[in-house]
């Protein structure tokens, strides 16, 4: 992982734009492609980012000067190599630049409300729908298990990841294990289901917008504490 302080303005073009005025932040530049603008402030979100798979290409200078007049040192385009998206950084200043290998993580340790959803929804698979059948929990990939791999009514291959609430970080999870596990041709296709006792709209939006199907679990029904048959209203 590299991190840069430095004073510098953001651009992001593609589906959307947007514009940091010149400031000084924290650049994250991570080893699987993935660059993040970072202030110091709002907690863990990054200001502005770019998901991988992505090409970062540094040059020295630049075309457009910031608003503030300094003269960019060298900018950064982060070019998404799925889609047209572009995040170009411009920097003025460098104040610190460091690069640290990290090494493999060995994941997160699911609280016990996670992994009791994981273990129920694996024993009620067909909560995903009729026909659905159990491959394997915690499916192992180069980056880390998949909460559940399974198979649809037709035979298609579903990866499952789940949450206790569902956010942006849990869809960007499962998008980089569908995008390994689309590459091993002996189960691609491989489609996606982000299930959680609360989903954000923001990640639901994301996850639709990636084809990824949202799916809200009921924690109690499926301890079958809570019959639905049961209830007056």
């Amino acid at each position: 992982m590299r991190l840069v302080i430095a004073r510098c303005s953001v651009d992001y073009a593609g589906r959307l734009s947007a514009h940091l005025a010149p400031a000084t932040r924290l650049l994250l530049v991570k080893a699987d492609g993935s660059v993040l603008v970072h202030s110091d402030g709002g907690s863990y979100k990054p200001l502005n980012w770019m998901s991988p798979p992505a090409k970062l290409t540094i040059t020295p200078g630049g075309v457009d000067a910031p608003t503030d007049g300094a003269a960019p040192v060298e900018t950064w385009t982060v070019q998404n190599l799925k889609t047209e998206d572009r995040l170009v950084v411009t920097i003025t200043e460098i104040l610190h630049d460091s690069a640290h290998e990290l090494g493999v993580d060995p994941g997160l340790v699911k609280d016990g409300v996670e992994a009791h959803l994981q273990a129920l929804l694996a024993e009620h698979i067909t909560t995903l729908g009729e026909g659905y059948q159990l491959v394997r929990r915690e499916y192992m990939t180069a980056i880390g298990p998949v909460d559940i791999l399974a198979k649809d009514a037709e035979g298609a291959t579903v990866a499952i990841e789940i949450k206790r609430r569902g956010e942006i970080d849990g869809v960007e999870q499962l998008t980089r294990y569908l995008e390994l596990l689309n590459r091993d041709p002996l189960i691609a296709p491989v489609r996606g289901v982000f299930a959680a006792q609360e989903i954000k709209p923001q990640a639901r939006v994301l996850a639709t917008d990636r084809g990824i199907r949202c799916l809200t679990l009921d924690y109690d029904a499926l301890r079958g504490i809570d019959d639905p048959t049961a209830r007056l209203f």
